[in-house]
């Protein structure tokens, strides 16, 4: 995916931390409290098996019936819990929608709150200190800095999600995608777009 580049700007993570976490799970595993193989297991179901097509499919759904999308924007909880898309890190959902006046973008400024069971788990820049700090600042910038460039009518607006509430972007849909079945629309809808940091993808 693009941004996961470790080079990226936004991808780069304070090396204590990562250290801390190595020798907290090393700590752990030599007292037999966590069992490394089944960590692993958790990281591959939400990298692999739950990721951003679960996100994609609620998206497309959204903007193939207009009966959900409302519900969505109602109560985005029940919603997706209704798909079958709940648990841990997905308790409390809120949808927000892009329009041609606004653009939403997703932050965790504390943190890295995020919605697992929609997204899966959250890249490596959205964790990063440069972009938690300055999409709060200069969101403009960071999304020119992702490649995207907004018309200035189109305000911008940042959502910061927290233990309480985690949010997902429904972003615009492109020109030329009306006639397409769900798949074909969930296809086009990026983890990035779902966090306000993309575009959906145009039909090819």
């Amino acid at each position: 995916m693009p941004h996961d580049d470790p080079d990226h700007p936004h991808a780069l993570l304070p090396p204590d931390p990562a250290l801390r976490v190595k020798a907290l799970e090393t700590i752990l595993t030599r007292k037999g409290l966590i069992d490394p193989a089944a960590l692993d297991e958790i990281i591959d179901t939400y990298q692999n098996k739950i990721g951003p097509q679960n996100g994609a499919q609620v998206v497309a759904r959204a903007w193939h019936d207009p009966e959900f999308r409302a519900a969505l924007l109602q109560d985005a909880t029940v919603a997706v819990t209704d798909l079958g898309y709940f648990g841990r890190q997905g308790e409390h959902m809120v949808v927000v929608e892009n329009t041609p006046d606004l653009h939403n973008m997703v932050v965790c400024t504390l943190c890295s709150c995020y919605p697992w069971p929609l997204l899966g788990i959250p890249p490596a820049w959205y964790k990063s200190d440069a972009y938690r700090a300055r999409v709060v600042r200069e969101p403009r910038k960071v999304l020119a800095e992702f490649g995207v460039t907004l018309p200035e009518k189109t305000a911008v607006r940042v959502w910061d999600s927290t233990a309480e509430v985690r949010y997902l972007v429904i972003p615009m849909q492109p020109e030329g995608s009306k006639n397409l079945d769900l798949d074909a629309l969930a296809a086009l809808v990026t983890r990035d777009s779902m966090i306000g940091t993309g575009l959906a993808q145009e039909p090819s």
